[in-house]
C-alpha cells in the first residue's frame, strides 16, 4: 500500500511540478577533452533565501532522469517533506555517450579507457564548478539507471566516497560488484546512505546479480550506514524508477520530515522522559547531515507538548518553552507553554499571568489572542479573592481589553501546511 502510494505522489507530482525552470550550462572538460551539457535545477526559494546552502544531487542519466527527479521533489517541498536541493543532471544521450561514459575493465571492474575520464569530470570537474557557482552544502548525492547505476557505485571504492548517499537503479554490476559493494559499505567510515532497487519483471541477469548484492549488504549493521533494498511487485526494468525515486529520496531524508503520528507513537510518546531532548536532537542530525539549519516546525512543538501531556511531565515545558522562544522570540508560543506548566501544576496564578503574557505577543498557528484571553478568565474564576485567613491571594492583571495588536505575524513555521 506504502509503495503504491508513492507511486501514485509521484505520477501526480511529476505532472504538476514537471513545469519548474531549467538552467542549461555547458562545461569545457580537460578530462573528457569534450564540452559536455549539463542541466541546473535550483531549488524555488534560491534566489529569496540567499543565506541558505543546498545539497547537490548528480543525475547520471540526466537527458531522462532530471524531470521525474525533479517533479517528486517538489511535490516533496511543497508539503516540507523533502528538504530543497540542487540538481545538476548530466547529459550522456545526445551522442550516445552513456555507454563509453561508463566503460569498465571486464576483469576488475574499475573504469577504463573514456569510463576512467568521465569518472575524474564528475568528482574532480563537476562538482567543483557546481560548488564554486552556486551555494552548496557539503551533502551530496548521485543517481543512475542500469549501465550508468553500475558506474556510480564505483565512487563507494575510494576511501573517502566523494558522494553521501547513492541511488542504484537496477544496476548492471561491473564485475564483482555484488561481493565490492557489501565489504565497501561495511569499511567506509562515513556515514552513508544506499538506495538499490530491482523489480520481479527486471532483467533476469541483472536481477540475480542484485539480488545477491542485498543478500550480502544487509548483514552489514552500522549506525553510520542507511540501506535500504525495494523490490517492486508488477514492475519491468524502466517503470521500476518511477516506484524508486520517491521511495529513495524519502528514504534518504527520513529524519527531514516533520514527526509523523508513527514516529510519535512508536519513538517519543514511549520515551519515560526527554521529550524537548528528542526533538533538539532530530533537528541537530538534520543539520549535521544535511548541513541544513532550520526552525523547529510548530507541528514538531505541538507534538512534544502531547507526549509532556500525555506523559504528565510537566516539568520538560519550562525547556520546551526556552526552545520556543529561541525558534519564535516574537510569538506567543513561549508564554503558552510555561502557562499550560503552571496550570498544569496547580499554580493558577502563575499559569495567569503567563497567559497574560501571551497575549501581548504575535499569534500563531492555532494559538490566538482570544484563546489567551478565554484561558486566563476560565482560571481566574476558580480563584478565590482571599485566603482562608483574610490573606490575599496573589494579584492577577485585569484581562487587557483594548491593547492593540502587534501586527501580522513575521515568522510562519514551515508547518502550517501539515495535517493530521
Amino acid at each position: 500500500m506504502k509503495k503504491s502510494l508513492l507511486f501514485v505522489l509521484f505520477i501526480c507530482s511529476s505532472a504538476i511540478f514537471s513545469q519548474n525552470k531549467k538552467i542549461t550550462d555547458t562545461i569545457t572538460s580537460q578530462r573528457l577533452k569534450e564540452d559536455r551539457e549539463i542541466t541546473i535545477g535550483l531549488p524555488p526559494s534560491y534566489a529569496k533565501n540567499t543565506n541558505q546552502k543546498y545539497p547537490i544531487l548528480v543525475l547520471l542519466d540526466g537527458d531522462f532522469l532530471f524531470d521525474p527527479f525533479q517533479g517528486a521533489l517538489s511535490y516533496g517541498y511543497y508539503w516540507d517533506d523533502l528538504p530543497e536541493v540542487i540538481i545538476v543532471g548530466i547529459s550522456q544521450n545526445k551522442n550516445n555517450e552513456r555507454e563509453t561514459d561508463c566503460m569498465v575493465d571486464e576483469t576488475t571492474g574499475l573504469p577504463s579507457e573514456k569510463g576512467e575520464q568521465f569518472f575524474e569530470f564528475i568528482g574532480m570537474e563537476l562538482i567543483p564548478y557546481i560548488q564554486k557557482k552556486y551555494r552548496t552544502a557539503p551533502f551530496k548525492m548521485i543517481a543512475g539507471l542500469d549501465t550508468t547505476a553500475g558506474f556510480l557505485n564505483l565512487y563507494l571504492y575510494k576511501d573517502n566516497p566523494v558522494f553521501d548517499a547513492y541511488i542504484s537503479m537496477s544496476p548492471e554490476l561491473p564485475a564483482e560488484m555484488e561481493v565490492n559493494i557489501p565489504e565497501r559499505l561495511a569499511a567506509v567510515q562515513k556515514p552513508i546512505f544506499y538506495y538499490h532497487s530491482s523489480a520481479d519483471g527486471d532483467v533476469k541477469k541483472m536481477r540475480n546479480r542484485i539480488i545477491a548484492l542485498d543478500e550480502q549488504a544487509k548483514k552489514v549493521t552500522k549506525e553510520t550506514l542507511n540501506y535500504r533494498f525495494d523490490d517492486f511487485k508488477g514492475a519491468s526494468h524502466y517503470s521500476l524508477v518511477l516506484n524508486s525515486i520517491p521511495s529513495a529520496l524519502y528514504q534518504i531524508f527520513s529524519v527531514y520530515q516533520p514527526i509523523s503520528i508513527s514516529e510519535f507513537n512508536e519513538k517519543i510518546a514511549v520515551l519515560p522522559s526527554g521529550y524537548v531532548d528528542y526533538l533538539i536532537k532530530k533537528y541537530d542530525v538534520i543539520e549535521q547531515s544535511f548541513a541544513l539549519k532550520l526552525a523547529i516546525r510548530l507541528n514538531d512543538f505541538k507534538a512534544i507538548e502531547a507526549a509532556i501531556l500525555k506523559n504528565k511531565a510537566y516539568d520538560e515545558f519550562d525547556k520546551l518553552s526556552q526552545l520556543a522562544r529561541k525558534n519564535y522570540p516574537k510569538s506567543m508560543l513561549a508564554d503558552y507553554q510555561l502557562a499550560q506548566m503552571y496550570e498544569k501544576k496547580g499554580d493558577n496564578a502563575r499559569a495567569v499571568k503567563s497567559y497574560l503574557a501571551a497575549f501581548q505577543k504575535e499569534e500563531i498557528g492555532d494559538l490566538t489572542k482570544d484563546m489567551m484571553i478565554e484561558r486566563s478568565d476560565e482560571l481566574k474564576k476558580s480563584m478565590p479573592k482571599k485566603g482562608k485567613k483574610g490573606k490575599e491571594e496573589p494579584v492577577v492583571e485585569d484581562t487587557p481589553t483594548d491593547t492593540p495588536a502587534e501586527g501580522t505575524p513575521t515568522e510562519t513555521p514551515t508547518g502550517e501546511k501539515k495535517t493530521e
